[in-house]
């Protein structure tokens, strides 16, 4: 019986998952007799949506809790606090758990992106254990050591386990990641989408020849005033992708599973988002402009919205102007914006497949 892979992903956003799952596609276009099992607290329907069927195995599993979100852009310091300590306390209990499951199902490497606990059960049972990721949760925490010093201890817990990985497959807009002990820089995880803009003014019952924005958000909280300042421009169609809609005219919520995301990326003129890995992603590949709101309290977002003035179209739209829904004047703007000045190209996964084949 072939030695398998256990891939575990943190459910913090579903950017982590869809690099992931491409990742984990690439590897069994490289190796489909090999077992893949897939550990995560992302949503089941999901996961099957980006892998498609056979070749894997799902297993609900959770071993960070990423940062608390009030919605797609505040985050509460204190209640992640709370929470991530409370897994801390559970650490050893879920490294054994998982030691067991690695001896149980013959998993000859570990990848996580980029949970610790999974890295440490895999170093104590002698397997070989990747990383992949664009951050570390230590190296997120570690911005809110001025806050509180029971923030020390969480960092030194993160710290300890990330030094452990055999490997990390470092992403593009990442920080230096200096708790891994080795380290390769891979390029982008992200596959173009396909335009279906005549599909999609068929499914939403909407204008093709308008200009199509995308709001690339899980939530955001606007009220009947906000929706009404949003859509007074009517040459405009806005998309929303599902569990976010709203029952308004001119907006159009959108199914992952019937529309793939990315294919939704290629099919509109512009995006408005915060900037995270993930939109960020897609915009490049798909060569999208992008309107960004600030991210409070999120270490990431410096090292994002650089790479967002290196590799897009963009335009800052402050938090209180979207919120308020005063979209208009930032989209006018961004279509007058100038181009970026470097391109990123992709292939990541086929370079991540072919790593964890090796360790394999």
């Amino acid at each position: 019986m072939e030695r398998g892979v256990a891939y575990y992903i943190t459910a913090h956003g579903y950017g982590h998952g869809r690099r992931s799952c491409d990742i984990i596609r690439a590897f069994r276009r490289l190796r489909p007799e090999v077992p893949v099992w897939v550990v995560s607290g992302l949503d089941e329907a999901f996961v099957r949506s980006q892998l498609g069927p056979g070749g894997y195995a799902l297993r609900p599993g959770s071993f960070d809790v990423g940062m608390v979100q009030l919605d797609s852009i505040r985050v509460d310091v204190e209640a992640t606090l709370d929470r991530v300590e409370r897994l801390c306390s559970r650490r050893r209990e879920l490294i054994d758990a998982e030691s067991v499951f690695l001896r149980e199902r013959r998993i000859g490497v570990v990848v996580a992106d980029i949970p610790a606990f999974p890295i440490e059960a895999a170093a104590g049972m002698g397997v070989p254990a990747l990383a992949v990721g664009n951050f570390s949760w230590d190296w997120i925490y570690a911005g809110f050591l001025d806050r509180s010093p029971r923030w020390r201890a969480v960092v030194d817990i993160f710290a300890a386990g990330y030094a452990r990985t055999d490997m990390l497959l470092r992403l593009p807009f990442s920080p230096a990641m200096d708790s891994f002990p080795r380290s390769e820089e891979i390029p982008l995880v992200a596959t173009p989408g396909r335009c279906r803009r005549e599909e999609i003014a068929r499914i939403a019952g909407c204008d093709p020849d308008r200009e199509w924005v995308l709001l690339s958000f899980t939530t955001l909280e606007w009220d009947d005033g906000a929706l009404a300042r949003a859509a007074e421009n009517g040459d405009r169609e806005f998309f929303t992708v599902l569990p976010l809609r709203w029952e308004s005219p001119h907006f159009h919520a959108l199914d992952r599973e019937r529309v793939p995301f990315s294919d939704v990326v290629a099919s509109v003129d512009a995006v408005v988002s915060k900037p995270g890995f993930g939109i960020l992603s897609d915009c490049v590949v798909n060569h999208k402009p992008l309107a960004y709101a600030e991210r409070s309290d999120f270490r990431e977002y410096p090292v994002l919205e650089a790479a967002v003035g290196r590799y897009l179209k963009h335009v800052h739209i402050p938090a209180e102007e979207l919120y308020r829904g005063n979209l208009g004047p930032f989209l006018d703007r961004l279509e007058l914006s100038a181009e970026p000045a470097e391109r990123l190209t992709g292939g990541g996964d086929e370079i991540a497949a072919a790593r964890i084949a090796q360790y394999l």
